[in-house]
């Protein structure tokens, strides 16, 4: 394993990671003034730029033309992620979002209590960077809305906070790797071993003929359907411009983070759904295909066969919920079909809601736990197995049986009209059977530290932090008032986020840290 190299991309992610930082904090110094901008930011700006100014001076004797292998890239991805996600915490724990040690200080909290903040401020972070959408902001963990606050716990927070928790999300959707190919397929070599590991987000596909242009048209695309986004909210609905903003900042990386408690539902907006509901569907189709769109190559978009498949179960689902809805609930029938809709889209993407799901019928809350394993298309910012791999797992299920009948028959699975590689098949299954085993260990661990929770407590969570889709069913679901995971125990909330970042890095790429060959001799 060389050192230096993980070192210098893990050095070039913190650069970079530096630049959102300082833009926020400079809008700090804008909304709250300068003493708490550089006490809730300066600090985590300058950690970074030195801890990658350090690991810059590490690498030093390394050989720029050399190529990053795929082993350095799955363990720089894979490692790289902690420490982001730690920098990002620190202004949640500083800011006063969560107890720290300015409240500790002014003798507002206790040292367990500023301990509990660190964790919270850990998971909100991470929940952030992997755009899973969970959140802990509530009465026993923020200290703006303590004792007997009764108002809006998410939306009292500072918004140069709410800000910074938007864009958290809005960096993991595409990967702060992503971000990095621009710098990294130039700077060190290897762009597409880095590619590979960081599975999520937008897949790597031949839109140029070089990584940094791959790289820079699936960025321009991210980038603007944001600001499209943002402006559609901003011009045509009654969204204040911080509002649509942070909301087109969370979409577009299937986040779910909301600036009030109730999130999407404090609207109640036919239109504001519908305008978010396009834009989380494009969320969920594979970027490349989008690209396609763009540049006026349909043919390459319908024949695409797991978009057919993701469209095709979408709306099997939107219609069987919106059918047991009106049976089975008081929704007329414009209002099932219009929250069905929502949640179908939703529950795959960012994991916003228009209506309690959690008391909808079990059927339609069984319809929404399959659509959160099932996911959204690879090469999205949606969470989920993904519907290729479910896809590609069913054709080698139904081989299998084709061969127990007719022993002889060669069969080989195809995927839009080209031979699926059995080594690529083998990886897939793999995926899969890694994905079952651990949620099976995480529903374990989780109905063992949390006796109290249900089965379709533990389920869904354990489902949703694996797949980053935020919202869980029961306990964990939509309320009145926002629920939150702050009733979870220390352990188990530290468990949650390891959950999340396996899921944000498809599991393997973090397994392969596991393997004791990953780690062996230098060369």
């Amino acid at each position: 394993m060389r050192w230096d190299v993980i070192g210098l991309v893990i050095g070039w992610t913190l650069r970079i990671f530096a630049l959102p930082l300082a833009v926020v904090g400079a809008y700090s110094v804008y909304a709250d003034g300068w003493e708490f901008a550089i006490r809730t930011y300066a600090i985590a700006l300058v950690i970074a730029i030195l801890a990658s100014q350090w690991l810059f001076s590490k690498a030093s004797s390394y050989e720029v033309g050399s190529r990053v292998r795929d082993r350095e890239a799955f363990a720089a991805v894979a490692l790289g992620w902690p420490p982001v996600v730690l920098l990002g915490a620190i202004p949640f724990w500083l800011g006063g979002m969560f107890y720290g040690p300015f409240e500790f200080m002014a003798n507002e909290a206790t040292f367990f209590e500023i301990l509990s903040g660190a964790l919270h401020a850990w998971f909100e972070s991470m929940s952030g960077f992997t755009t899973t959408g969970a959140s802990v902001i509530d009465q026993s963990t923020s200290p703006v809305c303590s004792g007997e606050f009764d108002g809006d716990c998410v939306g009292s927070q500072k918004r140069s906070l709410l800000l910074w928790r938007s864009l958290s999300q809005w960096i993991g959707g595409m990967g702060v790797i992503m971000l990095g190919l621009l710098i990294f397929s130039k700077a060190l070599g290897g762009g597409m071993a880095l590619a590979r590991a960081e599975l999520t987000g937008p897949t790597v596909s031949n839109l140029s003929t070089t990584l940094e242009g791959t790289a820079r048209k699936l960025w321009a695309i991210y980038i603007c359907l944001t600001i499209i986004q943002g402006l559609v909210l901003y011009q045509f609905t009654e969204m204040g411009s911080f509002d649509a903003l942070n909301y087109a900042l969370t979409t577009m990386p299937s986040g779910g983070f909301a600036t009030s408690d109730m999130g999407i539902m404090v609207f109640d907006d036919t239109l504001i759904e519908s305008i978010i509901m396009v834009f989380m569907l494009l969320t969920c189709i594979n970027f490349s295909l989008l690209f396609f769109g763009i540049s006026g190559r349909w043919g390459e978009v319908w024949k695409d066969e797991e978009l057919r498949t993701y469209l095709l179960i979408l709306v099997v689902a939107w219609l069987a919920m919106a059918f047991n809805l009106s049976r089975a609930t008081e929704y007329s029938l414009a209002e099932s079909i219009r929250h069905s809709l929502f949640q179908a889209i939703s529950i795959s993407s960012t994991g916003y809601s228009s209506a309690n799901f959690s008391e909808w019928p079990v059927f339609s809350q069984f319809v929404l736990l399959l659509l959160m394993i099932i996911g959204a298309s690879a090469g999205s910012t949606g969470g989920g197995l993904k519907v290729l791999r479910i896809r590609i797992a069913f054709e080698l299920a139904k081989r299998e049986v084709i061969r127990i009948i007719q022993p002889k028959k060669v069969i080989a699975i195809r995927f839009n009209e080209n031979v699926v590689d059995e080594s690529r098949i083998w990886i897939i299954l793999g995926m899969v059977s890694s994905w079952m085993v651990l949620v099976t260990i995480s529903m374990l661990t989780i109905s063992f530290l949390e006796p109290n929770l249900s089965l379709t407590d533990v389920s869904s969570v354990s489902i949703s932090l694996l797949g980053n889709t935020g919202p869980g069913l029961g306990s964990f679901g939509p309320a009145d008032a926002a629920s939150t995971w702050a009733d979870l125990s220390p352990l188990s909330m530290f468990a949650s986020t390891i959950l999340m970042w396996l899921g944000r890095l498809e599991l393997l790429t973090v397994l392969v840290l596991l393997h004791p060959r990953t780690w062996a001799g230098s060369n």
